[in-house]
């Protein structure tokens, strides 16, 4: 198992240390794990002035998985757009056809009272997005900032190609076979032809699968009815545009966003595996992060790309045992509760393990 570690920025080196220790306690434990480290975002722009250097391509290339922590920080803002950190995730997701981004919202029991939203409107979440990851307004041709007439104007393309719905749709479907059964397909049909061309063909590819519940919801009232009532999802699928905003938005639902993990898969289930959360330079070495949701990432690496899913249960039950003993770091604890640091929480995942 040959994995790439990329911790990036802020936050990132103290949240992958941790992960780290829980693959070389597998390792220890017998799991063949090779890793080597690289870098990407701020960090590799300051070594290299590059937010993607071809060393860390090669590496990334090489690897069966990555495993990242976080990019980007204010101290970057003013470069120009190409140097920005975020664009050094941007690239690797684009050069190594990272095309599925799976993130699951899961509201663990012990959490339910974190919720911004009433115990009975989110108790038992469990919510899969499917979000396409290499296209939509985010790559589109062209882009950029013009002068016309006089004025300033900014513009992007929003493209969708009929193989690149293809191919994320038939994920999530695939993905709704292994859970309940449904699926909710996300666009903006009454607006952009775009996303009325995503709903044509995600229509299409649901003779697929007859036995999967497929159901159509504008993005607006999607966002809406995650707060209203996000039980009633199971699986959502996506752009990468509205995927990256419902995401973020049903994180909040779990009671933090540092408690969730993705995976971004190519069509081999080669992936890269992150938080979803950003670099946080505001608590950057101060021991304050909470480190779950990279261990977590971990348990999807060890799932979706190398199919052992002993051990990724194995990560998920210390975590949720680690829950149950009442040890919280500080976003995700409640008044009076006890806060521990990042690196005590990771030992208390590893005494579990």
């Amino acid at each position: 198992m040959k994995l790439a570690v990329l911790a990036g920025d802020g936050i990132g080196p103290e949240i992958v240390a941790q992960a780290v220790r829980v693959l070389e306690a597998l390792k220890a434990d017998g799991l063949p794990i090779e890793l080597e480290y690289g870098l990407i975002g701020g960090c590799a722009v300051d070594a290299t002035g590059e937010p993607y250097p071809e060393a860390t391509h090669r590496l990334a290339s090489q690897a069966d998985a990555i495993l990242l922590g976080a990019v980007g920080g204010p101290k970057y803002d003013a470069l120009p757009r190409h140097q920005r950190p975020e664009r050094g995730l941007l690239s690797i997701r684009k050069e190594l056809n990272l095309f599925a981004n799976l993130r699951p919202a899961i509201l663990y029991p012990e959490l339910a009272s974190a919720s911004s939203l009433k115990y009975d409107v989110v108790a038992g979440l469990d919510i899969l997005i499917v979000r396409e990851l290499t296209g939509d307004i985010y790559f589109g041709e062209p882009r950029g900032i013009d002068i016309r007439d006089g004025h300033r104007v900014g513009f992007n393309t929003m493209i969708y190609s009929e193989s690149e719905i293809l191919r994320i749709a038939h994920v999530a479907f695939q993905a709704a076979r292994k859970r309940q059964k449904k699926l909710c397909s996300i666009d903006k049909m009454n607006v952009l032809e775009c996303t009325q061309l995503w709903r044509d063909i995600v229509t299409e590819v649901a003779k697929d699968y007859p036995d999967v519940t497929i159901s159509h919801m504008l993005v607006d009232n999607a966002a809406m009815q995650l707060v209203r009532n996000p039980k009633q999802f199971d699986v959502m699928v996506t752009g990468n545009m509205f995927g990256d905003i419902l995401s973020d938005e049903a994180s909040m639902l779990t009671g933090s966003i540092g408690m969730l993990p993705s995976a971004s898969l190519d069509q081999n289930n080669k992936g890269l595996y992150e938080p979803i959360h950003g670099s946080a330079p505001d608590i950057a070495g101060k021991d304050l992060a909470n480190p779950l949701a990279t261990i977590l990432s971990v348990a999807m690496m060890l799932r979706y790309t190398f199919n052992h899913e002993e051990s990724a249960y194995r990560i998920e039950q210390a975590i949720r045992k680690v829950l149950a003993s009442g040890l919280r770091t500080k976003d995700i604890a409640e008044p009076n509760m006890p806060v521990v640091g990042t690196k005590a929480m990771g030992d208390a995942v590893l005494s579990l393990l």
